[in-house]
């Protein structure tokens, strides 16, 4: 069975973070789905660590090189925009979040986060959610 990860899983398969443990566990499964977000979000966690001066420069660029790798496959965000803007309507939540609620749903499968709130809206829009950390 697929399933779709998101950014907050994602960052732990390459930095030392509570729940980075059970992420690898995740990124050992064939069939991660992920919208192509995530390159912007996992690029954005890292710039955010490494102005904190928890990694740096070049962990950041190893790891947005190895995520196409580590992700099986990436869906175009065109394709799931319409369904994520009516998801973040109707529960108001930013449509990052919404992009992966809306895949979930297309693709029947079960959302992989660290994110508590990302979390509660999958549920709310009936995805079940396995959380990290």
């Amino acid at each position: 069975m697929p399933l779709i990860v998101d950014a907050s899983v994602a960052t732990k398969w390459y930095a030392e973070e509570p729940g980075t443990a059970e992420a690898v566990i995740i990124l050992r499964r064939s069939d991660l789905i992920a919208p192509e977000v995530i390159f912007a979000e996992v690029a954005n966690a890292f710039w955010k660590r490494v102005r904190r001066g928890v990694s740096s420069p070049d962990q950041a660029n190893a790891a947005l090189a190895q995520l196409p790798q580590d992700v099986g496959r990436t869906m175009p965000i065109g394709e799931l925009a319409a369904e994520a803007l009516r998801l973040a309507i109707e529960h108001d939540h930013p449509i990052y979040d919404c992009l992966y609620v809306a895949l979930a749903r297309r693709e029947n499968a079960p959302l992989v986060t660290a994110d508590q709130r990302l979390a509660a809206l999958a549920e709310r829009a009936g995805v079940t959610v396995e959380m990290v950390g």
